[in-house]
């Protein structure tokens, strides 16, 4: 599989060598690091190559990294069910940077570039139908970003009085209470219930 792999990687940096900048191979894939203006040269030699044929759109995820420049990875996992290789391709963005859609060339893109705007607020240009997918209408903020509160912002319920759903800020009806994350069978310092009725002797 490996020899396959590196023939892969060989074949595709020698007619891609400019817009791919770095060349993996790790857990059976091959991976590679490209400029996000190359998405769409890249994607399109992975399809109709003769000897990549990756036709097959699995799908388009993001990952976010704070503290960097650039803080997304947008990453594509490729089939090739001729070759029976999978490939994936990652690029890197920050918050205001578009990325070119993907969609005229796999038509399965379109409500995976949707997820990742909705999630991470990752933008991408010329995509026929950019907005929210999985959060409600009026969402504020992005929830899969490392810096979205993990409470949200605003909590739904259903008012019985006004019967319809109605939006509030969040309001943490527990006090903050310390755990000690602690098996009750391991390590515990204190007397479990029982405990006291053992034999101490």
């Amino acid at each position: 599989m490996n020899s396959a792999l590196l023939e892969l990687s060989d074949h595709i940096l020698s007619n891609l060598g400019d817009a791919v900048t770095d060349s993996v191979i790790a857990h059976g894939e091959l991976a590679l690091r490209v400029d996000a203006d190359s998405i769409l040269r890249v994607l399109k030699f992975l399809r109709d190559d003769s000897s990549c044929k990756f036709v097959s759109f699995i799908d388009i995820c993001g990952a976010d990294y704070p503290t960097r420049k650039n803080r997304f990875d947008v990453v594509y996992h490729l089939l090739s069910p001729t070759q029976n290789l999978r490939i994936r391709i990652k690029l890197e963005v920050n918050e205001t940077r578009q990325v070119p859609s993907v969609v005229q060339l796999f038509r399965g893109a379109e409500w995976f570039e949707r997820e990742a705007f909705d999630l991470y607020g990752i933008l991408f240009s010329n995509h026929p139908d950019l907005r929210r997918l999985l959060t409600d209408y009026g969402f504020r903020g992005h929830p899969l970003r490392k810096d979205f509160p993990l409470t949200g912002y605003v909590e739904v319920r259903y008012d019985d009085e006004e019967k319809r759903v109605v939006y509030e800020p969040v309001n943490l009806t527990q006090e903050y209470r310390s755990f000690d994350f602690e098996s009750p069978w391991e390590g515990a310092e204190y007397l479990l219930p029982g405990d006291e009725k053992a034999d101490q002797t």
